[in-house]
């Protein structure tokens, strides 16, 4: 059963938080992701105007199944009223209220150019009062659904506008912020600003989630220390690895430092992730070709493997490239 958000804050400093990621936070990695102990997780951006539209590739990506509870909806639009109505179209679709997003998230980070391009995601940063109207309308069309919000530092270095936005959407009803500690400009490099966050945990009364170079344990407790916030997200640092959340987990919790899985075990968890996408999703073979490739990461002959692994076309032919590779690893 889904939890509230005032029941999952005490837990925010101990576990991890699965972050959006376009392409990849669908219901089978979030379903193993919740599994290695993330505390919550949110699906990948869903278009406001792709659900009042009517479309059947927005609407799929805020399904939420048993096994991935709590789960976050995440929205992105450029205007109050699609964020309304979308938020309006997700609670009505479920009639199951137990399955129903926790909470909903409003994208203002993404760097995207075809979203930030078009005046959605990070583009937002540079129109905070807008981004607020956006913000109140969700909330109210939320209801006692909470609303959070996922910004970056400001659009670029002349603009780091973080602390003033991040008053604003508190102001308009926000519930919690996630903060990615780089400006759009700065896209994923260089390493994450820790300081730029903790001046917005600093200037706000609400709960805030700090985002970016968080790999394991190590990082997590530093990135909580540094930004004094009240939990971390991972994005990119889950990819091929669910099982990071435990290793985070474990390392906040007792201080434990868990190791890698071995090539086999690692494996294995690819070809598992790789069956539920191909159960889930008619186009789950595609999505599988880049998804497993990220498992393959640093063993020995990964790259050969991966240029095979994005031509596959069938889970079958998977399952026997996988066999090799774990033929090729037993002879080393």
């Amino acid at each position: 059963m889904s939890l509230s958000l005032d029941s999952l804050l005490p837990i925010l400093r101990q576990r991890a938080v699965l972050a959006p990621m376009a392409g990849y936070t669908d219901s089978a990695f979030r379903r193993l992701c919740m599994e290695n102990g993330a505390a919550y997780c949110v699906t990948e951006m869903v278009s406001a105007k792709g659900l009042v539209q009517g479309n059947r590739t927005a609407q799929s990506l805020t399904n939420i199944t048993e096994n991935e509870l709590p789960c976050a909806v995440q929205l992105f639009s450029d205007e109050p009223s699609s964020m309304a109505r979308a938020v309006q179209i997700v609670k009505e679709s479920y009639a199951d209220s137990r399955l129903s997003p926790f909470m909903f998230d409003i994208n203002c980070g993404c760097p995207a150019r075809k979203i930030a391009g078009h005046g959605g995601g990070a583009a937002l940063m540079r129109e905070p009062q807008r981004a607020a109207e956006i913000c109140a309308a969700a909330v109210k069309a939320a209801g006692d659904t909470p609303v959070s919000v996922k910004l970056r530092l400001g659009w670029d270095d002349d603009s780091r506008n973080a602390v003033e936005f991040a008053g604003r959407m508190e102001d308009a009803g926000a519930a919690l912020l996630t903060v990615h500690g780089r400006t759009r400009a700065q896209m994923y490099a260089p390493p994450v600003d820790a300081e730029g966050i903790a001046q917005v945990k600093a200037a706000v009364h609400l709960p805030v989630i700090a985002n970016g170079d968080v790999t394991g344990g190590e990082s997590a407790a530093r990135l909580l220390a540094e930004s004094g916030c009240d939990g971390v997200a991972v994005g990119r640092g889950a990819l091929g690895r669910p099982w990071v959340f435990a290793q985070i987990r474990d390392y906040l919790t007792q201080g434990l430092i868990t190791p890698e899985p071995d090539a086999p075990e690692r494996l294995s968890v690819m070809l598992r992730h790789v069956k539920m996408l191909c159960a889930t999703s008619p186009d789950g073979i595609r999505q599988a070709r880049k998804v497993a490739a990220h498992y393959l990461k640093g063993l020995v002959g990964a790259a050969g493997f991966r240029a095979r692994i994005v031509r596959i076309s069938s889970l079958a032919e998977l399952e026997a490239l996988y066999e090799e590779i774990l033929t090729q690893i037993a002879r080393i």
